[in-house]
């Protein structure tokens, strides 16, 4: 703000008025008149290094608040979190670390290994001396912040990379440092998958989502295929979503990664070697946009529910979109149906191909009875706004589909699920 002075008498009736009211508004710093309006708000900024050469990330979360308003950060920490350093008071004990900032805001750092071996020697987490493929859940542990009452965070993510290295993530990067915003938490902390190194990547907007496919460069990465099935399909699941998607993030990449698929908010790795369109006319890549578009968690036992409705709706929005005929839906799902009859328990911890398959015909099934019981109004598509970033089990799946139709569902009778009655109950009772 420009402050002035009067500087004849013509004009100094009119002029008094404004000018005390200027000097008043001139008295007060900028940043002072800032933190009045946003009292309620501190800001962390996380800043991301990483070390190829020590497959190391150094994390760096800078404070800045209103006295005391953020008064403790806590987390667990995991075995590849060390060299935990901050400013204030700093304390670790039994596997959890606990920060009490000074008044005024400071620093918190640590470092994170990135190396996330699975049972088969694959990794899904991994930082090589050319580029590097990560979720930031790896490298920012999930922490737990008090504040003063109504307090909320504005958190932005920035990177310092290696000279020819780029970095891409779930949001947006038009304004530096990049925002992070979570709205269903009071505390924000940067999510899903990130990529970055030499990168490859390929922009579209679809159907209003922006979709972005990143890859290390050399990696035989299809992405200008992957944007054209979106091209085909993402607007018919956009049809039955309660929300689009604004943004969708995909990194790929190929040896050593773990070759599958592995979803996150707003974004999903995908191994390079993983068909599109695979021979049984199922999607490995739909089959992660459902996981990453519906955000739905299910209770332990429960995987069933997530995995068959992404496998159902990759064969279903195959068709929507015309990249499959009706009849080679239609061999899809009994081929579906045939490779059910393998399973053996429909409920476990982790969803198998053979329980998988049978949850998919469940489904188909459950899309027949909803759409007699609405006198054909309804599909399983009213399902989807009703369990989208919930954590569902089998008695609110139930709750779901009586909702729509105002019948308990056949196909969902306890004698059809094999292996699921005792965990019914158990989950009922807890």
């Amino acid at each position: 703000m420009n402050c002035f002075s009067a500087r004849t008498n013509k004009h100094r009736r009119w002029l008094l008025p404004a000018m005390m009211m200027l000097v008043a508004a001139c008295g007060v710093p900028d940043s002072e008149s800032a933190d009045r309006s946003n009292s309620n708000e501190y800001r962390v900024n996380y800043t991301l290094e990483p070390d190829p050469a020590a497959a190391i990330v150094y994390v760096s979360m800078n404070l800045r608040q209103p006295p005391r308003l953020l008064r403790e950060l806590s987390f667990s920490v995991p075995p590849h979190v060390t060299n935990i350093e901050g400013d204030g008071e700093l304390r670790v004990r039994e596997g959890r670390a606990y920060w009490f900032p000074p008044a005024d805001g400071g620093v918190l750092k640590w470092q994170a290994a990135v190396l996330g071996q699975r049972e088969s020697g694959r990794f899904d987490a991994l930082l090589t001396a050319d580029w590097g493929i990560f979720r930031a859940e790896d490298v920012i542990p999930r922490a737990r912040a008090r504040t003063r009452k109504g307090a909320v965070s504005r958190t932005t993510l920035e990177f310092s990379l290696p000279a020819g290295w780029s970095a891409i993530s779930e949001y947006s990067a038009k304004v530096l440092p990049i925002v992070v915003d979570r709205p269903a938490r009071r505390f924000d902390q940067p999510a899903g998958w990130l990529a970055m190194g030499r990168l490859g990547v390929r922009r579209e907007i679809i159907n209003g989502s922006r979709v972005a496919v990143a890859a290390p460069e050399g990696h035989e990465v299809r992405r200008m295929e992957m944007l054209a099935l979106l091209n085909w399909t993402l607007p018919e699941l956009n049809q039955v979503l309660p929300n689009s998607l604004p943004r969708l993030t995909i990194v790929s990449a190929g040896d050593p990664m773990w070759r599958g698929g592995l979803s996150a908010p707003s974004s999903f790795f995908l191994h390079a070697d993983r068909p599109l369109i695979s021979e049984n006319a199922t999607s490995p890549l739909l089959h992660e946009v459902m996981h990453t578009s519906l955000g739905m968690r299910t209770r332990d036992g429960f995987d069933w529910i997530a995995e068959g409705l992404a496998e159902y709706y990759s064969i279903d929005l195959l068709h929507r979109g015309r990249a499959i005929t009706s009849r080679r839906a239609a061999i899809a799902f009994e081929q579906q149906a045939d490779w059910s009859q393998q399973a053996t328990a429909l409920c476990g911890e982790t969803s198998t191909g053979a329980a998988t398959a049978l949850a998919v015909t469940i489904f188909r099934n459950l899309d027949r009875e909803i759409s007699e019981a609405t006198d054909n109004n309804k599909t399983l598509d009213a399902l989807l706004p009703l369990l989208a970033g919930q954590t569902v089990d089998l008695a609110s799946l139930i709750d779901a589909v009586e909702e729509i139709t105002g019948s308990s569902p056949d196909a969902l009778h306890i004698d059809k699920l094999p292996a699921c009655r005792t965990i019914a109950a158990g989950s009922q009772n807890s």
